[in-house]
């Protein structure tokens, strides 16, 4: 699985949405998936599990052209709430399944030699477009913001559709368990009265 990584030191879970950074080729950005809402972490994970974002050399291409359910474009949104965070590599591990890891800074250097480049050379440079197709282009009734200033109106609109997709997930919650084990109904015992 890749993109899957793990601070070192705290052990604690990230995706790695670029792998090196323009200008700083030992530095990643990450985004700490234990602080996301159960609704974004869901679509991120989706996103990285899928076929789509597993093709993509950086998970932050995809991201780009993947959309959260409340609508906003993924990459963005967390960029805009802070959820990218930049990480020195050798900080990085990279967990692409139960038994193995490796070092993103080890990582970065074979991938280099593999390619004949410097490490420098495979961050994405700024002037790279993502990949898009018509069919992965935002659809029209979702508004583009046109700065980067939420207001209330927004922010609200954000909150209720957040609370939704979490009643949704709870009730679903809700029905695997019932199906698994039914919540017994206690009888009340009858009082006899003489």
């Amino acid at each position: 699985m890749k993109h899957v990584g793990r601070i070192v030191n705290t052990r604690r879970r990230v995706l790695v949405a670029y792998r090196t950074l323009p200008g700083d080729p030992n530095s990643a950005l990450c985004v700490m998936t234990e602080s996301l809402p159960a609704s974004e972490h869901d679509d991120l994970m989706r996103l990285v599990e899928s076929a789509a974002g597993q093709e993509e050399n950086e998970l932050a291409t995809a991201m780009a052209r993947s959309y959260l359910t409340d609508g906003r474009q993924m990459l963005q949104a967390f960029h805009l709430t802070g959820m990218l965070r930049k990480i020195p590599t050798s900080e990085v591990e990279m967990v692409p399944d139960r038994n193995n890891t490796i070092n993103l800074a080890e990582l970065n250097e074979i991938i280099a030699q593999q390619k004949g480049v410097s490490i420098e050379d495979l961050a994405i440079k700024p002037d790279t477009p993502p990949k898009q197709t018509q069919a992965e282009a935002a659809p029209e009734s979702v508004p583009t913001p046109q700065n980067d200033v939420l207001d209330d109106e927004d922010l609200a609109k954000q909150y209720r559709s957040q609370a939704d997709a979490l009643y949704k997930e709870a009730a679903e919650l809700r029905r695997k368990a019932e199906d698994l084990v039914p919540t017994k109904k206690s009888k009340k015992k009858e009082v006899v009265t003489e």
